[in-house]
Parts: C-alpha cells; sequence; structure tokens
C-alpha cells in the first residue's frame, strides 16, 4: 500500500519496540531517509528502558560510530580484565550507551507524533498497527523490534546480572573500565564483577553470572555488590541507579523452526535472534542491520520480511564457531571452573579479542581460540560438542 502523505497517523515505516533495536533504526532512518516517516511504538513511558549497553569501538562498521554517538554516555580508551593471580589492561577504546540517552536520542530526531509511548499493541500486520484501545496507524511497513519473550526451539545457558551506579564519598581511582574482574568468588557458574567509571566519584557497577539458570536472587547481588565496593576501598554514598538482566547465550538451535514460530512480520534485535551467540552483545549487529535498512530501495512489509529472514539466517551460520564455544562453556566446564576458559582467551592477541566480540572471528583466529592447552578437560568438551555433555537449558523462557 502507499501511505497517504495526508494522513498524520500514517508512516512508511512503523518500527514495533523502542529497545536498542527499534531506536537505532530509527535513528538510522532520521539520519539517512530524511524523506520518510517513520513512526516507533513503545508499551513504555519511554523510549530504551532502564539498560546501559557496552561496546568495543571496533564493534562498529563504517557509519556505526556517527550512529550511536547520540546514545553514548561514556568512552575510554581502553579496558582492563582480571582472574585469579593476573591482570592485563588492553588498549581497544570502549563505549557505554544508556537508555536515557536513546530516549533523548529519538525524541531529538523525530517529530513527537512519530513516538508513540504507553503502546499496547493489540494487532500488526504488513499493513498497520492496531493499539489496545483502538487507534490505528497505516503503514507502508512494519518491523518487529520488541525484544524477545523467548528463543524458542534453542538452548544454552544464561547471562544475568544486577547493576549499580554507586555515588562515592571520595575518587574509585579507576582510570578505564574493568570489563571482566573475575577474581572474585566463583558463584552460581562463571562470575565476574564488571565496573565502568562514568566519573571520578560514580561507578557503574555489575554483578554477571554465566549461569545454568535464570533465576535472579537480587538482594543477594546487592549485598555482593557492597563487599566488592569495601573490598576495593570504596565509601558508597548513594545507590543512584540500578538495572537487572538476563540474557541468552546460544549453544544449540534450529533457526528456521524459531523463525517460523515468530510469526510473519520482519524482525530486527534479539526477536530475531541478532545476538552475539556467546557473548549476548547486541549493539553491533543492532547497528549493521539498521544502517542496511537504510539503503534498501524497496521498503515494504514483504520486501522486509524476507530481508529480515536472510540476514538473521547469515547471521546463525555465522555464529556456529561461538555456539560451538558457549556448548563447551555450559556442557564442559564445571561451574567453579568456566573462568578459566575466559582466563586463557584474554592471552591471546588484542587483534584476536576484538574480532571475535564483532563476531568476525577469521578462521586462523579460531584455530589459536582452540589451540593450545585446554582450557576444559578433553573428554568432556568431546561430549559437550556430541550431544553428550550435561543438558543445556531450553531458551524458550527468555523475558
Amino acid at each position: 500500500m502507499q501511505r497517504n502523505s495526508g494522513d498524520p497517523a500514517s508512516c512508511d515505516l512503523a518500527i514495533l519496540g523502542g529497545g536498542l533495536a527499534g531506536g537505532l533504526i530509527a535513528l538510522a532512518f532520521a539520519a539517512r531517509r530524511a524523506d520518510l516517516r517513520v513512526m516507533i511504538f513503545e508499551r513504555g513511558e519511554r523510549l530504551g528502558g532502564r539498560h546501559v549497553w557496552s561496546f568495543f569501538a571496533s564493534d562498529l562498521p563504517e557509519g556505526g560510530e556517527a550512529l550511536v554517538a547520540p546514545i553514548v554516555a561514556a568512552r575510554w580508551d581502553g579496558y582492563e580484565v582480571r582472574f585469579p593471580g593476573t591482570r592485563r589492561q588492553l588498549r581497544t577504546p570502549y563505549r557505554s550507551a544508556t537508555g536515557a540517552r536513546l530516549d533523548e536520542a529519538v525524541r531529538a530526531a523525530l517529530p513527537g507524533d512519530c513516538i508513540v509511548t504507553g503502546a499496547e499493541i493489540a494487532g500488526a500486520d504488513g499493513a498497520g498497527v492496531t493499539l489496545s484501545d483502538g487507534r490505528y496507524y497505516p503503514a507502508t511497513a512494519v518491523i518487529d523490534a520488541r525484544g524477545s519473550g523467548g528463543l524458542s526451539h534453542m538452548a544454552g545457558g544464561w547471562q544475568k546480572f544486577l547493576g549499580q551506579t554507586l555515588r562515592l564519598a571520595a575518587p574509585h581511582g579507576l582510570t578505564r573500565p574493568v570489563v571482566m574482574d573475575a577474581a572474585v568468588a566463583q558463584i552460581d557458574g562463571y562470575r565476574f564483577v564488571y565496573c565502568l567509571p562514568f566519573s571520578d566519584t560514580e561507578v557503574f557497577v555489575e554483578d554477571t553470572y554465566y549461569s545454568d539458570t535464570r533465576d535472579i536472587d537480587a538482594p543477594a547481588l546487592r549485598a555482593r555488590i557492597a563487599d566488592y565496593a569495601r573490598a576495593q576501598g570504596w565509601q558508597v554514598d548513594a545507590v543512584a541507579y540500578e538495572e537487572t538482566g538476563v540474557l541468552p547465550v546460544i549453544a544449540e538451535g534450529d533457526f528456521e523452526a524459531f523463525w517460523h514460530e515468530g510469526g510473519a512480520l520482519p524482525r530486527a534485535g534479539t526477536r530475531a535472534a541478532l545476538v552475539h551467540p556467546l557473548t549476548s552483545y547486541s549493539i553491533p549487529d543492532a547497528v549493521r542491520f539498521a544502517l542496511y535498512l537504510t539503503s534498501l530501495d524497496n521498503l515494504s512489509t514483504p520486501a522486509l520480511s524476507g530481508i529480515s529472514h536472510d540476514r538473521a539466517a547469515q547471521h546463525w551460520r555465522r555464529g556456529r564457531f561461538y555456539r560451538m564455544l558457549s556448548r563447551m562453556l555450559f556442557g564442559a566446564a564445571n561451574g567453579p571452573e568456566r573462568w578459566r576458559m575466559l582466563a586463557r582467551f584474554y592471552t591471546l592477541p588484542e587483534g584476536l579479542i576484538e574480532r571475535f566480540y564483532a563476531g568476525r572471528s577469521t578462521p586462523l583466529d579460531m584455530a589459536r581460540v582452540l589451540a593450545g592447552k585446554p582450557p576444559v578437560p578433553v573428554g568432556a568438551a568431546l561430549a559437550s560438542l556430541t550431544g553428550r555433555g550435561r543438558p543445556l537449558a531450553d531458551l524458550g523462557a527468555v523475558s
């Protein structure tokens, strides 16, 4: 259908979901296809939710740095990792974006009547969007970026976390992020603490687990963050912000069955399984997909349905190596010993590590990751790769 340009409720592209994937699509079209009317529909009262997303500058494709610049809250020239008995500083630039910045950026980029919050979607098809209050918005194309209520037909484990922004009585002394501090008690799988120094006296501290279960004991994690702060010699004046999350770590699955069950609409973000299978990183793929969409001539819903499927299927095929490592992590390594896989990984060349996080490992990179002294027992690793290891969790219940 053709949009009625005289109808303020109609649009060229309707984006369902104002999280990371949907917000970046909106920003990409505002910057590169300003001739098109784009609308975004978000269930919450603001876009972006309560999230801190971090990434390496080397993760982004050409044009990606400009796209994410409005949502970035902090930038650093490098980062640090810590494991029992060792530390390493790396020079790769590191960035953190926030939901609050995404909300501000999209509101600055789109007209006010193109942002619909508090939107309960009753139905959506290739011709438009119907809200629960009866409002209808015709659209030339609709794309579903509402996140994932479950990765059906997939299995693996969970990356779960609770993060707090701590306001301190005195400077914390960090000059760069600590992306992974695994020199902590190993509880509930592989555990590490993650620190982002947003100012001299403000630090975001996240207690993270690669776990076989998705449940979060929030009081226990808050207590562990407080213990960690005391161990660093920090006096906490206030907790300014808190978020929790549970992300899938994908080890295996049937992609076509997953896609078929998800409906006919074009998809983006985690709803299309466009995440790094092992790290759960989503910004690199969200940026690539948003930029790619703006290059298309045919933006009808049928065209986007085929395109989003093909891009997601290609991503799935390219992720085979990372899913294999996920199977080894969850199917071969006992929880308290999982840190050894990551500790060994961080002894490898910096360029290899950059390509790994960007999801662009070369065949030589893959060989280097697997070569040398194995971080898990050979027998257990082989069992996990042949399906005879410990059973993996069903990822159909992701929220």
